[in-house]
């Protein structure tokens, strides 16, 4: 600390560019979540950007700013000037899981947007209330679950959801697409520095958006996106109840939405011993505590997505930032929602300009669960991507079976059964995959006793629909109702498994 300076410096020029980088992270997803909500899934542009997006954003502003708080406290104790705050932003895994999970899903069953919303708001204040209790037990969790079983089930959705869905978007207009994708991989996967130092994500959406906007000027491409762009309109986020009284249609929906909370306990667990290595030493429980408070304020403002501390904290560190970063972030991102910027942004930035960031970070958490866990573990992390491919293939066979206004009925009874097999299969199937991968881990490890328990887990999760679920909207149930039978074969069949696996463990001697 400098003499005569009564506190630690906090804001350093190193906050700006760490600023531009996790204002533009967050901005972008504001942007996709508006995007898919409103262009795929045909919710109501005022609904999404007058109550969603600032509900969501409210969550960040919250976020940041008791980061902000506690990198400002850690710097008195310490009475250090290097002190960086904890990044903090909205999480990409979870707002693709709860778009096509949950938002998605019950728009196309019940057409009713009001009603997808609060369904939404219900799962993200369930996620923040999990999270709250978590934190008090995140090591604990840490512990249990195999790093290669939590983040194989995420990779699942990474590779699946956010890098392939994206792409049809590039491909749909591949000038502009291809041209902003070759700048995202050369410049954040290739690590090539580009002209200037400009960040690679900023410069693939300024080039597709340049693209886009000079052929719309010469009347060409798609005219129909070359719309006039929105004007600023305030939206305050305001505290809501509204999803009360239809939170027991949001409880069939927990089922995806938990393993979403639990991946960002642990996430934060690991950015927090992250930043204890770089040498600033948070506690973890005030760390969780946040992303936990975060996310249930976010929902109970409109939000419908959870809040996570992101990674990087060392990189943010090497580029000289303190708090400024996060501060800037926090009014940026919440003032900018509330005044409607985010509605300008969607007007005037392309789909296909935007979409390869997300391929890009689709390909980022994949390879991260394959080198974040150990070599051996590697069958676990594939065999987590199954349950998805059957995810993805429902959603995209239920969007082409719309288009052509056909329905299940109008199948033949071998089109039926594909189709009953891939809703068991796809249904639940983040809880599928990680409890997939982790029997995998144990059975490498040679625990098959524990891989028993696991397959005893299955089991029981099937009878309550908690995965493969059997009804199309993936509803939970309970065991004793009347209804289609495969819950119960299926429990049977893990319940064989298991014994199967305690037995050979046994033999073996096998802990």
């Amino acid at each position: 600390m400098a003499p005569g300076r009564r506190f630690p410096r906090w804001l350093a020029p190193g906050d700006w560019n760490a600023f531009f980088g996790l204002a533009l992270d967050n901005t972008t997803q504001l942007v996709i979540l508006s995007g898919l909500l409103i262009g795929v899934f045909k919710f109501p542009a005022d609904l999404v950007l007058g109550r969603m997006v600032p509900g969501t954003a409210a969550g960040v502003l919250i976020g940041d700013l008791i980061y902000t708080v506690l990198a400002l406290r850690l710097m008195r104790r310490t009475g250090r000037d290097d002190v960086t705050a904890m990044p903090f932003g909205i999480d990409t895994p979870s707002l693709f899981g709860l778009v096509f999970g949950v938002l998605g899903p019950v728009m196309l069953l019940t057409g009713d947007p009001m009603l997808a919303w609060k369904v939404g708001m219900g799962v993200t204040v369930a996620m923040g209330g999990l999270k709250l209790v978590l934190a008090f037990a995140g090591d604990w969790v840490r512990r249990l679950v195999p790093r290669a079983a939590l983040l194989g089930s995420i990779a699942g959705v990474a590779v699946l959801l956010i890098a392939f869905l994206p792409s049809l978007k590039v491909f749909a207009d591949p000038l502009v697409g291809v041209t902003s994708l070759t700048i995202v991989l050369v410049a954040l996967v290739g690590r090539v520095r580009l002209p200037g130092g400009l960040p690679g994500a900023f410069a693939a959406v300024l080039a597709g958006g340049a693209i886009f906007w000079i052929r719309a000027a010469m009347g060409a491409g798609p005219a129909s996106l070359a719309a006039p762009p929105a004007s600023l309109s305030l939206s305050l986020p305001w505290p809501t109840l509204a999803w009360v009284p239809v939170f027991g249609e949001a409880l069939p929906y927990l089922s995806l939405a938990a393993p979403f909370a639990l991946a960002t306990v642990i996430g934060g667990i690991d950015n927090t011993e992250s930043a204890i290595a770089a040498g600033d030493e948070y506690r973890a429980r005030d760390i969780l505590l946040t992303e936990a408070v975060a996310t249930m304020a976010a929902g109970l403002c409109g939000g419908v997505v959870q809040n996570t501390p992101y990674i990087g904290h060392p990189a943010y560190k090497a580029m000289g930032a303190r708090a400024g970063y996060t501060l800037a972030t926090a009014i940026v991102i919440g003032v900018g929602a509330a005044a409607g910027a985010i509605s300008v942004l969607v007007s005037v930035l392309p789909e296909a300009a935007v979409a390869p960031i997300l391929i890009f970070i689709g390909l980022e958490i994949t390879a991260q669960a394959f080198i974040a866990s150990p070599p051996r573990h590697a069958p676990a992390i594939a065999i987590s991507f199954v349950p998805a491919v059957a995810a993805l293939v429902l959603i995209e066979l239920n969007q082409f079976l719309a288009a052509a206004g056909r329905s299940l009925a109008d199948l033949s009874a071998e089109g039926q059964a594909a189709f009953r097999s891939l809703l068991v299969l796809g249904n639940g199937f983040v809880v599928t995959a990680l409890l997939w991968g982790w029997a995998l881990v144990s059975i490498v490890d040679g625990r098959l006793r524990r891989a028993a328990a696991v397959f005893g887990a299955c089991a029981a999760a099937t009878l309550f629909g908690l995965m493969h679920s059997p009804l199309p909207s993936g509803a939970l149930f309970w065991p004793w109702r009347p209804g289609p039978g495969e819950p119960m074969v299926l429990a049977v069949a893990y319940v064989v498994g298991a014994g199967l696996l305690f037995l050979f463990g046994r033999a073996r001697g096998a802990s």
